[in-house]
Formats: C-alpha cells, structure tokens, sequence
C-alpha cells in the first residue's frame, strides 16, 4: 500500500520510545526530528510538515504526557491524534440531498481515473447504500470515453445516460437530471471531461455544468502515484470550482502517500474515498483515525469487519461454525471459504489490518500469490462428491487421477489433504477442550 515506506519509518521511530518510563524534552526532540524526515521522504507538503511536527512537540512535552504513567505510550497517542486530525479528524460522508436525486459531479484531469472511479462509486452506492445511481457520459471529448462509461455500467448491470458527442456537456447534464427524476433515480454521477493539464476551456465549461445543475457534490479524482503534483492540481481545482471532496485513486500502487497526508491540510477539502485496486468493488470511504492507526502499525480491525461482512455469507457462516465444532468440515466447505475470502481482497493486505501485524517478520515484502488459492481450487474441483466429503478414501490411484486432472504435481495434492485432515484433528481437540471446560466451569473465550 502507499503508506509501507512511510509506515515502516514512523513504526521504528515509535518504538524506540514505546516502553519508557520516562520521557525527557530531548527524547521528543529527537523522535521529532524521525517523524520529520519520515514524512518528508513520504513527499508530504513541506508547510503540513512543520506544522504536524509543531503540534506534536507541543503535545509531548505537556504535562498530560510527561506526568502519565505510560509516557512512551502517550507519545504514541499524541501522533496517532494529530495524524489523524492532519488527514481530517473523521470520516466525511458523501452528501444526500433532502429531495432526490443527490447530484455529483465527478471531476479530474486525465489519467486520474475518474470514469472507472464513476462506475465503482456507483456501483459503492448501490451495494453499500442501497442507492440506485445513475451515471452520466458527459465526457464528449475523449475518444471512446462514452462507450468506457456504457461498458461500465453494462458490466455492472447499472443505467447510463448519453445523447452522443455531438450535444453539448452543460445540456447532457441537464437532461439527465429531468430522466433521473423520471426514473426515480436517487443519484446522479456526471462523468465530466478531464484534461491533460488544467486550462481555462475545462474550468468554464464545469463552472456552466456547476451553475446550471447545481450539484451536491463536486468529488475531484486524484492519482495519489503523482505525489505534491496531486496536491497542486487539487489546490486549483478547488479554488477555480469549489470541490467538496477528494477520491484519491491508486494508493494501493508504489508511492510514498504523501498526497493523501497533505491535501486535507492544504485545500481543507476532504478525502472521501480511496481506491484501492482495479477491481469494480476496489473503492472504499476514507477513514482517517483507521488510516492512522493502519500507518502507525496499530492495524485496522474496523475495515476488517466491514470487509468480511460485505463478503461472508451469514448463513452460511453459522453452518460452518456447526460443522466447525462436530469437526464434519467437508472439502467442499473448505473451498466455499476460500471463495469467501477471496472476495474479501488480497490476502497479504488484509493481513496488514490485524494488530501487531507491524511486528510479525517480513509481513510487509509477503505477496500472497493468487495462483496458489487457484491452484488449491483446482485440486479439490477435480475430485469427486464423495472424495470432498470423505478424503480419507483418497488413495494411490485416486490422488494421481485428481493431480491429472487439476494439472498440479502428486506432491500438492498429498500436501493440501495432510494440511486438511491436521486442520480437522486440531478443530476436534479444541472441542474437546471446550467440553472439559464446560463441565469444569469455565469456557474458551472464542467458542
């Protein structure tokens, strides 16, 4: 993620003082003078340093902190606060409009990926909120920006509304609004037209789009890869039209996270989403208290439970949860989970939100190969009914049929029953524990 290098430094220069009983002015001074290089090796805006350090210091040598009883740990604190206050304080909603449709308008230069970000905002709206967006092709300019937005919403089963190129963007905006009316459409996405650089054509024609349709929100669509660029293309933005908040796109690519650090400070405009991916469900609402404690290796349990809600079927879940305890787990519930998991995003980035994920060895260079999942997938899809259900019957012959007909190696089908039939003795010996706490009194706090 954007934030590993910036992570990594910060969580070494807190560790130094996490377990001190005593901290002196020159121990903060020093921690500050880490914190300072750290953020500014992340590319964050040279102003936002000075005053985030400020603030710090002033903090940590105060008598809250210096008196405590845990004042490393306070420190701590005191960072994770302003961090988070630096990247806005709270999660910043997207607007709802008293009377339907809510209007947004999505801006942006070139590149930023602002039509894709249309279609995942959209499709946020309609799976998150139950909303029922419809989106605007109001980008007549760039060859095949149309046709980008209409496969979008064809791939996602969501409306688009279009009258061709040859009208213009101001009176698309305008009809559409009348039609999502009509349709009872309770949110308008108008995919606007983006520049290579910003210019006074682009601005007038968004200030007529802004007069005419008077949107709710004016969400500008930012490449966090292009550091304090997307901070000055904010900052114009922002004074030329007056946005409402930012969609930083691609913090999951190699860069150093300073854009995301700096442009709450400097346009004083929140980031309301993130994307984190290609994918179409690859868009989450921006959270910076989880983003702060993501950064400061404290995890990010929250996201972790919105993640597996939004994936995990309950029902299915408790039924597991049965055949858990009896320890009757089949290979083809095992498959259902991997399914499961999968839709909850890549594995080594959600390791990354557990806490004290910071501390376990060579977490952050782990890359969780999508292969192996598929490769496991192929294994167990090549067996037979009864074999998923009694892998013991798997001999010789049967597990030299499955490997041919899964295209992997004898090896990894004799490794992932051994991994299995260990995974269901040890459910069994927890249960059984279970048991013997029960009659005893006491019960195991997971079960």
């Amino acid at each position: 993620m954007a934030f590993e290098g910036l992570s990594e430094r910060l969580q070494q220069t807190m560790q130094k003082i996490r377990g001190k009983g005593k901290v002196s002015e020159s121990d903060v001074k020093e921690m500050m003078r880490e914190v300072r290089l750290a953020l500014l090796y992340a590319d964050v805006n040279l102003k936002v340093v000075k005053s985030f350090i400020k603030k710090v210091s002033e903090r940590a040598v105060g008598q809250e902190v210096m008196k405590s009883l845990t004042p490393g740990q306070q420190v701590i604190k005191v960072v994770k606060d302003e961090l988070t206050e630096l990247m806005g304080g709270e999660q910043s909603k997207i607007a709802t409009a008293s009377k339907p449709p809510t209007v947004v308008m999505m801006v942006g230069l070139q590149g930023a990926g602002k039509t894709t970000t249309t279609g995942k905002l959209a499709n946020l709206l309609r799976k998150k909120y139950n909303r029922k967006p419809l989106l605007v092709a109001a980008d007549i300019y760039r060859p095949a920006a149309i046709n980008q937005l209409q496969t979008l919403g064809k791939q996602l089963s969501l409306p688009v509304f279009s009258l061709g190129d040859q009208v213009s963007p101001v009176e698309i905006a305008t009809k559409a609004i009348e039609h999502a009316k009509e349709q009872h459409h309770d949110y308008v996405l108008i995919d606007t037209a983006g520049r290579l650089h910003i210019d006074e054509n682009l601005m007038d024609e968004l200030k007529q789009i802004k007069e005419k349709v008077k949107p709710d929100e004016i969400l500008l669509v930012v490449d966090a890869m292009t550091g304090q660029d997307a901070v000055n293309v904010a900052t114009s933005f922002n004074d030329q039209l007056g946005i409402t908040g930012v969609v930083l796109t691609k913090l999951d690519g190699d860069t150093r996270g300073g854009a995301a650090l700096s442009i709450r400070a400097v346009t004083e405009k929140p980031i309301k989403f993130v994307g984190l991916g290609e994918k179409m469900d690859a868009l989450e609402p921006f959270h910076p208290e989880r983003m702060a404690s993501r950064i400061l290796g404290m995890g990010d349990v929250l996201s972790l439970i919105e993640k597996a809600q939004a994936a995990v079927d309950e029902e299915k879940a408790k039924e597991l949860e049965q055949k858990m305890r009896s320890a009757s787990i089949t290979l083809d519930d095992f498959l259902d989970q991997l399914d499961q998991v999968r839709n909850m995003g890549p594995l080594d980035e959600l390791l990354k939100m557990l806490p004290g994920a910071n501390k376990m060895k060579g977490l952050n260079n782990l890359k969780i190969d999508d292969k192996q999942i598929s490769h496991v997938e192929a294994i167990i899809r090549s067996m037979t009914k009864e074999e998923k259900e009694k892998p013991e019957i798997i001999n010789a012959s049967r597990r030299r049929r499955i490997a041919k007909g899964s295209g992997r190696p004898v090896q990894e089908v004799n490794r992932l029953l051994k991994q299995f039939e260990e995974m269901k003795k040890m459910m069994k010996q927890m249960n059984n524990m279970t048991k013997k706490g029960k009659r005893k009194g006491f019960k195991l706090p997971f079960m």
